[in-house]
């Protein structure tokens, strides 16, 4: 039987609360529409989105309380925007501290400095430190209020059966055992998902030797909020350390361990002090008197499944990727895997959408897990070299940018951005998109545009499909009867008209616009699926199908 630890975790900052093992469903329950395994960020992201598409779901998770440890921190622009689709924003925008940032020192001495791009149109910041477990606890608060979720903690997943048309989980809790048939089960269960394991599934790619070790500690240091990276410090030659601040007095700091060298010997209270004073000593701070709150360590990995969906099971996240932490993209890829799936799932659970949509959330996502690992990869490298050749290549570049400038933008931390869905099989291939001379094409996620001083265009988005008209003058009826036939299908469809004034011609320029009665369509989440010129009827709504997977190139021909 599953006995969850059910003892508070200790935290210098966070109140640690321990929720009831949830009581066994009856046995008459029917079979859930979806069920996601892992409450995470990854999977409370997913089930809120599920929910506001109003598909019903129930959420496992084998713990009873949120996780251990500051975990993610760094949150991209792009996350909070995913996260405010769902209304889970505030914690990051009320306890968050942005930045936008980083400096690079090798032994001792500044050789880069990064500055990630930010204008006017961004409501968000590049990049937000929030530890993990706050922003989990924020999700819950809104889980709680949401009718559509049944939150189950203390399950644990031990097996998996079923076929083409449903899934059967055998679920172990402290009150016994039972199962659990679902539509479709996702998998957002972790680095080590059960799920994975249960079905045999291997990652693909490559794991490197450097491990790091992860303290959070409280002290008051007088830093910038920034990354901070340290090569070849004198008290750990040729490795790296990174730190950054976290809200309510917490730094943390990530530093590299000698190969030899095993994770519980690098745990042991003695030996993070020492690395911990080195470090604070080494940057004039050695007196400053600190606690530590938590530490874990973690090794340099780029692995990736090959396909996402396996029968009823879809993995998303860590159970389906895991990528190096250098440039932020455990948690914020993770993100955009739920976005990408939530609205694809729900519309063919609500029979608006063929399979083939929900198979285009692995076409899109496993293209995006290749590219980052291929960045991850670079980065890794350079940060944790895996060979002689590439330390004295890393050395030699560093040393350089002592006094050389041009080499210094190889140091360039390729932090997580947005995938651009370029060639999905979701785009209009008839669209104007080759007569826009800039502008997000098919595939790219749309700009944000300041439309007020507190309102921007991201904040217009809702659950179905949005259609971007830049004009002054009122929407043709022939559109409009359109968009009313779409919508007598159980389509979801929003118009929304940007005058040439918009933003005092922002809005157009930012769209790559010109003359008035270009048009854009966007996704439900937020990625560009069509754009034209001139709009016509006929062509919205073969875009429109084409994008739910109604349609193949193959059948409109």
């Amino acid at each position: 039987m599953h006995q969850p630890d059910t003892t508070p975790r200790h935290s210098l900052y966070f109140d640690y609360q321990v929720f009831p093992a949830a009581p066994l469903p009856a046995e008459s329950a029917a079979a859930a529409p979806v069920v996601v395994v892992g409450a995470g960020p990854i999977g409370l992201a997913l089930a809120l989105d599920l929910a506001r598409h109003g598909v019903r779901v129930v959420l496992l998770t084998a713990g009873q309380q949120v996780s251990e440890g500051s975990r993610a921190i760094v949150f991209t622009r792009r996350s909070l925007e995913i996260l405010q689709q769902v209304g889970a924003d505030s914690a990051l925008v009320e306890q968050g501290l942005p930045w936008r940032f980083g400096s690079s020192f090798y032994r001792g001495q500044a050789v880069f400095r990064l500055e990630a791009q930010h204008d006017p149109h961004d409501r968000y910041a590049p990049m937000n430190n929030l530890q993990q477990q706050v922003l989990e606890a924020s999700m819950l608060a809104l889980i709680a209020r949401q009718p559509l979720i049944e939150m189950r903690w203390g399950h644990l997943v031990t097996g998996i059966a079923g076929d083409e048309n449903e899934a059967m989980l055998t679920v172990d809790t402290p009150h016994g055992a039972y199962t659990q048939r679902a539509s479709w089960v996702v998998a957002c269960d972790g680095a080590r998902s059960s799920l994975r394991q249960l079905q045999g599934l291997a990652l693909e790619g490559e794991s490197w030797q450097g491990r790091f070790v992860i303290a959070d500690i409280k002290i008051d240091l007088p830093l910038p909020t920034e990354r901070l990276a340290f090569f070849d410090p004198a008290w750990n030659p040729g490795n790296t350390v990174l730190m950054h601040r976290e809200p309510f007095g917490i730094w943390r700091i990530d530093y590299q361990l000698p190969p030899d060298e095993t994770p519980e010997e690098a745990l042991q209270p003695a030996s993070l002090a020492a690395r911990i004073n080195a470090q604070l000593q080494s940057i004039g701070f050695g007196e400053t008197p600190w606690t530590m709150d938590w530490s874990s360590v973690y090794s340099a990995r780029a692995l990736s499944l090959a396909d996402y969906v396996h029968e009823r099971v879809i993995y998303c996240g860590d159970a389906a990727h895991l990528l190096p932490i250098f440039g932020v993209r455990g948690a914020n890829t993770g993100l955009q895997d739920a976005q990408n799936l939530g609205w694809k799932l729900a519309a063919h659970v609500q029979g608006k959408a063929p399979v083939a949509l929900v198979q285009s959330y692995s076409t899109e996502r496993v293209a995006a897990a290749r590219e980052i690992v291929a960045e991850a990869g670079k980065s890794t490298r350079f940060m944790t070299p895996p060979t002689p050749g590439f330390r004295l290549l890393r050395d030699a570049t560093l040393s350089l940018a002592l006094t050389e400038t041009f080499v210094r933008p190889l140091m360039h931390w390729r932090t997580s951005r947005p995938h651009e869905y370029l060639h999905s099989p979701l785009n209009s291939d008839d669209d104007d998109s080759p007569q826009f001379s800039h502008g997000p094409a098919p595939g790219a996620v749309m700009r944000s545009v300041r439309l007020a001083a507190d309102h921007y265009l991201l904040d217009e988005s809702q659950p179905g499909f949005t259609l971007l008209i830049f004009s002054d003058h009122p929407v043709s009826p022939e559109v409009r009867g359109a968009a009313e036939q779409w919508r007598a299908q159980g389509g979801l469809l929003v118009i929304l008209t940007l005058p040439r004034s918009a933003a005092d011609g922002e809005a157009w320029a930012r769209y790559g616009v010109d003359a008035d009665g270009a048009a854009y369509l966007l996704r439900p989440d937020q990625h560009v699926c069509a754009r034209w010129l001139r709009l016509a009827p006929d062509r919205l709504l073969r875009a429109l199908a084409r994008a739910m997977a109604l349609t193949t190139p193959e059948k409109e021909a």
